[in-house]
Formats: structure tokens, sequence, C-alpha cells
């Protein structure tokens, strides 16, 4: 696939592992609006007397939290897995995020999945769903096909 430029968000697709893991199952979750990728790095600082005391500095760590708004939708296998995870804890919340963006990369993770709203809202709204992918572990990323 030829692919450059600028794209949509809604070109890329969302799926979340929902076999717990075994056989790796993954399914497109519907009728999200927005979606946010956050990185976070661990900076450890010191300062060196070999620098005249200026600060030295050193990546240490990663994290990423990937937020998720949209509707829920009753029957999508994605949107029920994710709304299903509301009121799990512990190792019930494991799954694994994959983001596919227009030029073919891949972006998988292990995650814990953070339900924020599944329900509810005023007399003419849609019911939300919003959630949040925390990071667990590391991440891969497969760059698109050449």
């Amino acid at each position: 696939m030829s692919f450059s430029g600028v794209f949509p968000v809604y070109d890329i697709t969302i799926e979340v592992e929902t076999s717990g893991g075994a056989a790796e199952t993954y399914a497109t979750v519907a009728d999200m609006e927005s979606m946010g990728l956050s990185i976070e790095t661990g900076v450890e600082t010191w300062n060196s007397l070999t620098e005249d005391g200026w600060q030295r500095a050193l990546a240490t760590a990663k994290s990423f939290v990937a937020s998720f708004s949209g509707k829920r939708n009753i029957g999508d296998a994605g949107n029920d897995y994710i709304a299903s995870k509301a009121l799990a804890n512990g190792r019930d919340c494991d799954s694994k995020l994959r983001l596919t963006f227009p030029d073919g990369a891949v972006f998988t993770a292990p995650v814990v999945l953070q339900v924020k709203d599944f329900m509810g809202g005023d007399a003419t709204n849609v019911a939300p769903l919003t959630f949040d992918c925390v990071s667990n572990g590391k991440p891969t990323f497969e760059p698109k096909n050449a």
C-alpha cells in the first residue's frame, strides 16, 4: 500500500484483544469519536562535578496512556468487551491494544483497561463509552510495509 501525507484520525483502526490472551483474537471497537496517545518519559537527573555542576540527565522509563471517547454500542464485540471491564479488577482488566495507521504501521501493546464511563447522560444523549488503555509492559511498533 502506498501512502503519504496527512490523514484524518478516523483512518486509524482501534482494536482490543478479547480472548484473554490465549488465541489473541482482536475486535475493532465501534463508534469511538476521539483518541489520544500520551507518552511519558521518566528522566533521572544529577549534577556532576565533571560538568562543573551542570545537570546531566538520562531517560530511564517510558509509559503511555491511550484515551478513547465514543458511544456505547451494544452488540459490537470490541465495544461490549470494553464495557464488560467497567466493574472488573486485577488481571481481569488486562488486554492488548492494537492501532493500525493508514500507512500500514501497527502499534501493539499489553494494557490495563480503565473504563471511565459506559452509561448515563441527558435524556437526549447517546450512552457514552470512555476508557483508557494504560501501558502494562513494552509495546511493539511495526513500521509500514515497504
